[in-house]
Protein backbone atom coordinates (compact mmCIF):
# COMPACT_ATOMS: atom_id res chain seq x y z
CA UNK A 1 0.00 0.00 0.00
CA UNK A 2 0.95 2.98 -0.36
CA UNK A 3 1.32 6.27 1.20
CA UNK A 4 -0.04 9.54 0.03
CA UNK A 5 1.62 13.10 0.63
CA UNK A 6 -0.77 15.81 -1.43
CA UNK A 7 -0.38 19.49 -2.79
CA UNK A 8 -3.11 21.98 -1.26
CA UNK A 9 -5.67 22.73 -2.73
CA UNK A 10 -6.73 20.17 -5.72
CA UNK A 11 -9.46 19.74 -4.14
CA UNK A 12 -9.22 16.04 -5.13
CA UNK A 13 -10.97 13.65 -2.55
CA UNK A 14 -9.04 12.37 0.51
CA UNK A 15 -8.49 8.61 0.41
CA UNK A 16 -11.04 7.68 2.63
CA UNK A 17 -13.50 10.21 0.75
CA UNK A 18 -13.74 7.67 -2.47
CA UNK A 19 -17.60 6.21 -1.36
CA UNK A 20 -19.55 3.59 -3.10
CA UNK A 21 -21.29 6.14 -5.37
CA UNK A 22 -17.61 7.32 -6.39
CA UNK A 23 -16.72 3.93 -7.33
CA UNK A 24 -19.80 2.93 -9.08
CA UNK A 25 -19.62 6.27 -10.77
CA UNK A 26 -15.83 5.62 -11.94
CA UNK A 27 -17.36 2.14 -13.18
CA UNK A 28 -19.78 3.48 -15.17
CA UNK A 29 -16.91 4.93 -17.45
CA UNK A 30 -16.17 1.24 -18.05
CA UNK A 31 -19.67 0.29 -18.93
CA UNK A 32 -20.52 3.31 -21.23
CA UNK A 33 -17.14 2.50 -22.86
CA UNK A 34 -17.29 0.72 -26.12
CA UNK A 35 -14.31 -1.07 -26.20
CA UNK A 36 -13.38 -1.32 -22.80
CA UNK A 37 -16.95 -2.57 -21.87
CA UNK A 38 -16.67 -5.58 -24.74
CA UNK A 39 -13.33 -6.66 -22.98
CA UNK A 40 -15.24 -7.07 -19.94
CA UNK A 41 -12.74 -4.50 -17.62
CA UNK A 42 -13.95 -4.47 -14.35
CA UNK A 43 -13.02 -1.67 -12.00
CA UNK A 44 -12.17 -4.01 -8.43
CA UNK A 45 -10.69 -1.38 -6.05
CA UNK A 46 -9.78 2.51 -6.01
CA UNK A 47 -8.78 5.16 -3.60
CA UNK A 48 -6.81 8.18 -4.32
CA UNK A 49 -3.62 7.65 -6.64
CA UNK A 50 -4.80 3.86 -6.85
CA UNK A 51 -6.66 1.43 -8.74
CA UNK A 52 -7.20 -1.83 -9.32
CA UNK A 53 -9.25 -4.00 -12.15
CA UNK A 54 -9.92 -7.24 -13.42
CA UNK A 55 -10.10 -8.99 -16.63
CA UNK A 56 -11.58 -12.33 -16.68
CA UNK A 57 -9.71 -14.57 -19.49
CA UNK A 58 -11.98 -15.00 -22.87
CA UNK A 59 -10.79 -17.33 -25.21
CA UNK A 60 -11.69 -15.04 -28.09
CA UNK A 61 -8.63 -12.34 -26.88
CA UNK A 62 -6.04 -15.27 -26.93
CA UNK A 63 -3.22 -15.17 -30.15
CA UNK A 64 -4.84 -16.78 -33.05
CA UNK A 65 -1.18 -18.81 -33.61
CA UNK A 66 -1.55 -22.25 -34.47
CA UNK A 67 0.07 -24.42 -31.94
CA UNK A 68 -0.56 -20.97 -29.29
CA UNK A 69 -0.35 -22.26 -25.49
CA UNK A 70 -3.47 -19.70 -24.92
CA UNK A 71 -1.74 -17.04 -24.36
CA UNK A 72 -3.69 -13.64 -24.32
CA UNK A 73 -2.86 -11.09 -26.92
CA UNK A 74 0.01 -8.63 -25.72
CA UNK A 75 -2.51 -5.37 -26.46
CA UNK A 76 -4.70 -6.65 -23.69
CA UNK A 77 -1.90 -6.30 -21.34
CA UNK A 78 -0.89 -3.07 -22.66
CA UNK A 79 -5.22 -1.35 -22.51
CA UNK A 80 -5.12 -3.11 -18.78
CA UNK A 81 -2.30 -0.76 -17.96
CA UNK A 82 -3.24 1.68 -20.18
CA UNK A 83 -6.66 1.97 -18.63
CA UNK A 84 -6.01 1.21 -14.49
CA UNK A 85 -3.43 4.18 -14.62
CA UNK A 86 -5.95 6.34 -15.81
CA UNK A 87 -8.24 5.65 -13.14
CA UNK A 88 -5.64 6.07 -10.47
CA UNK A 89 -4.99 9.46 -11.88
CA UNK A 90 -8.67 10.31 -12.32
CA UNK A 91 -8.74 9.67 -8.44
CA UNK A 92 -6.35 12.82 -7.75
CA UNK A 93 -8.89 15.02 -9.71
CA UNK A 94 -11.71 16.70 -7.60
CA UNK A 95 -14.29 15.01 -9.81
CA UNK A 96 -12.50 11.43 -10.77
CA UNK A 97 -15.81 10.29 -13.35
CA UNK A 98 -15.20 13.98 -14.58
CA UNK A 99 -11.39 13.97 -14.80
CA UNK A 100 -9.95 15.48 -18.10
CA UNK A 101 -6.52 13.45 -19.10
CA UNK A 102 -4.94 11.50 -22.47
CA UNK A 103 -1.91 9.01 -22.91
CA UNK A 104 1.08 10.75 -23.96
CA UNK A 105 3.57 7.48 -23.22
CA UNK A 106 2.66 3.72 -22.65
CA UNK A 107 5.75 1.47 -21.41
CA UNK A 108 5.32 -2.23 -21.04
CA UNK A 109 7.51 -5.22 -20.56
CA UNK A 110 6.09 -8.85 -20.73
CA UNK A 111 7.46 -11.08 -17.96
CA UNK A 112 5.27 -14.42 -19.32
CA UNK A 113 2.74 -15.64 -21.19
CA UNK A 114 -0.84 -14.74 -19.58
CA UNK A 115 -3.23 -17.75 -19.71
CA UNK A 116 -5.91 -16.70 -16.85
CA UNK A 117 -7.46 -13.76 -15.56
CA UNK A 118 -5.62 -10.70 -15.19
CA UNK A 119 -5.56 -8.51 -12.37
CA UNK A 120 -3.43 -4.87 -12.37
CA UNK A 121 -2.83 -2.63 -9.99
CA UNK A 122 -1.45 0.67 -11.03
CA UNK A 123 -0.48 3.77 -9.16
CA UNK A 124 0.15 7.04 -9.07
CA UNK A 125 4.08 8.28 -8.95
CA UNK A 126 3.48 11.73 -9.35
CA UNK A 127 0.09 13.72 -10.48
CA UNK A 128 1.21 17.47 -10.96
CA UNK A 129 -0.43 20.51 -12.66
CA UNK A 130 -0.58 19.08 -16.44
CA UNK A 131 1.26 15.75 -16.30
CA UNK A 132 0.89 12.35 -14.67
CA UNK A 133 2.62 8.98 -14.06
CA UNK A 134 2.23 6.02 -13.34
CA UNK A 135 3.38 2.29 -12.19
CA UNK A 136 1.35 -0.44 -13.08
CA UNK A 137 1.80 -4.35 -12.56
CA UNK A 138 -0.39 -7.63 -13.95
CA UNK A 139 -0.85 -10.74 -12.58
CA UNK A 140 -2.47 -13.98 -13.22
CA UNK A 141 -2.37 -17.11 -12.03
CA UNK A 142 0.56 -19.50 -13.52
CA UNK A 143 -0.20 -22.81 -15.00
CA UNK A 144 1.63 -23.92 -11.63
CA UNK A 145 -1.00 -22.55 -10.08
CA UNK A 146 0.76 -19.55 -8.35
CA UNK A 147 -0.05 -16.26 -9.36
CA UNK A 148 2.59 -14.26 -10.87
CA UNK A 149 3.21 -11.00 -12.60
CA UNK A 150 2.72 -11.26 -16.42
CA UNK A 151 4.09 -7.57 -17.31
CA UNK A 152 4.81 -4.49 -15.57
CA UNK A 153 4.71 -0.57 -17.11
CA UNK A 154 4.18 2.95 -16.15
CA UNK A 155 2.45 5.51 -17.89
CA UNK A 156 2.72 9.48 -18.73
CA UNK A 157 -0.14 11.25 -19.22
CA UNK A 158 -1.22 14.98 -19.97
CA UNK A 159 -3.73 16.44 -17.17
CA UNK A 160 -6.21 19.11 -17.70
CA UNK A 161 -6.92 20.47 -14.92
CA UNK A 162 -9.17 23.68 -15.50
CA UNK A 163 -9.09 23.45 -18.64
CA UNK A 164 -6.44 23.12 -21.91
CA UNK A 165 -4.14 25.66 -20.43
CA UNK A 166 -4.27 24.94 -17.16
CA UNK A 167 -4.03 28.84 -16.32
CA UNK A 168 -4.20 29.90 -12.77
CA UNK A 169 -3.18 26.30 -11.97
CA UNK A 170 0.35 26.47 -10.19
CA UNK A 171 2.49 22.70 -10.15
CA UNK A 172 2.47 22.76 -6.27
CA UNK A 173 -0.98 23.43 -5.92
CA UNK A 174 -2.12 20.05 -7.84
CA UNK A 175 1.15 18.00 -6.27
CA UNK A 176 0.97 14.03 -5.63
CA UNK A 177 3.20 11.92 -4.66
CA UNK A 178 3.24 8.52 -3.83
CA UNK A 179 5.75 7.15 -1.37
CA UNK A 180 6.18 3.29 -1.15
CA UNK A 181 6.17 1.27 1.96
CA UNK A 182 7.85 -1.93 2.62
CA UNK A 183 5.16 -4.26 2.39
CA UNK A 184 5.17 -2.86 -1.15
CA UNK A 185 8.44 -4.84 -1.82
CA UNK A 186 6.66 -7.70 -0.72
CA UNK A 187 4.15 -8.06 -3.46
Amino acid sequence: MSECDYGKGDGAPAEEDLTDDALDRMGEVLDEHGYLSWLGIELEEAMRGRAVMILPYREELANAIPGSTGSLHGGIPATLIDTASGFALRTTFADPRQAALTTTDLDISYLRPATADLRVEAEVARAGGTIGVTRASITSVAPDGDRKEVAIGTTTYRLFRGGDDNEGVSESDTDVRITHTEEEGKR
